[in-house]
């Protein structure tokens, strides 16, 4: 007979610990499932016992007990190519979420959207999934059906964009769009520039409406008139920079601002191939603050905002509300920064 080592637990069940911890199985059970009911040095012995021997609770059986899994789910309505296309935002919001969900012993599933023919079959999986105890909703449209789907079935789930319909039953954790946009154009303005273009981001998302706000307010604020000529549509990608940049030098804009520091990148390469000079020509300010912002020429004046932190409040906040130690919806705005660099023209000095 192959003896047991630590650390093999495949034979071992509820019996076994309790037998070798000198207690019930009843009180094993309650140790694995957190229930107070448990003198700590009884908790703190089959503890032991556990560590000691390796062993992992059977999750089905588990789930049965608590009627949770520890499984958070984090969708995104986007397809693969554009949520690794910039290699830093997706992914360092991801790491906030695992970081947290980690430290809380919960496990992440990562739903990532389809092409548009896959677009039903995609909702039609994550409805129809019973693995996860509660959602993380990152960069979805308003009108996406998952919300709908979340209030009518009560699963818990928080946004990370602001939320537009049914404010009073949502959280969601995200930063001021329209403040930091406006002070990102405003900027601008202050430093001379009049023709101001904008690339805005996917408008069918929360963040790509409030950034576009945020530069009408700017200019209104300033006196300026609103030229829907220097407006043009992306949507938070490289190639919508690169096309927008196009039309805009057609307007002889002097300044750009961009949704995203990846949507700048792209204008940045569609001025240089068209031999504009930035800043001379153009100033640009861009949206993230990710790594990209200090590898392009001339480095990329930018907002920055906390990404990784607004994955890990959401995940803290979607634990809290599974574990029901909080109620009702939270609404978290966190805090911007405009980083100062060389592509608008002005030192740090100068703001």
């Amino acid at each position: 007979m192959t003896p047991f080592r630590p650390g093999n637990n495949r034979s071992l069940n509820l019996e076994d610990i309790a037998a070798k911890a000198g207690v019930s199985r009843s009180t094993v059970s309650r140790v694995i499932n957190n229930s107070p009911n448990v003198s700590a040095q009884t908790r703190q012995r089959v503890l032991e016992v556990i560590e000691a021997e390796g062993f992992a609770p059977n999750p089905a059986a588990r789930a049965l007990v608590t009627q949770r899994t520890q499984v958070i789910g984090v969708v995104i309505p986007q397809i693969p190519a554009v949520v690794f296309e910039d290699a830093y935002y997706f992914p360092t919001l991801l790491q906030g979420v695992s970081r947290v969900a980690n430290q809380h012993d919960y496990a992440m599933l990562l739903w990532l959207g389809q092409s548009d023919q896959d677009e039903e079959r995609f909702y039609k999986r994550i409805e129809r999934n019973r693995l996860m105890d509660g959602v993380i909703l990152a960069s979805a449209p308003s009108d996406d059906p998952l919300i709908e789907h979340f209030l009518r079935t009560d699963t818990p789930f928080v946004m990370v964009e602001r939320a537009e319909r049914h404010r009073d039953r949502i959280s969601y954790v995200s930063v001021d769009n329209i403040a930091a946009a406006q002070q990102a154009v405003t900027h601008l303005i202050r430093l001379g520039r009049r023709r101001i273009g904008t690339i805005t981001g996917k408008l069918a998302i929360p963040d790509g409406r409030d950034r576009l706000e945020g530069y009408r307010r700017a200019l209104y604020e300033a006196g300026l008139p609103l030229d829907p000529a220097l407006i043009v549509e992306g949507d938070f990608t490289h190639r919508s920079g690169y096309e927008g940049m196009k039309r805009l030098l057609e307007q002889r804009v002097d300044a750009l601002f961009a949704a995203s520091d990846i949507t700048a990148r792209g204008a940045l390469l569609a001025m240089q191939e068209a031999g504009v000079c930035v800043p001379d020509d153009v100033a640009v300010v861009g949206f993230d603050d990710l790594a990209t912002a200090t590898q392009v020429t001339p480095p990329l004046t930018t907002v920055r905002q906390p990404i990784e932190e607004k994955g890990a409040r959401a995940a803290e906040l979607l634990i809290r509300l599974i574990e029901g130690s909080l109620h009702g919806p939270q609404q978290i705005l966190l805090p911007t920064q405009l980083v100062i660099r060389q592509s608008c023209g002005a030192s740090k000095s100068t703001t």
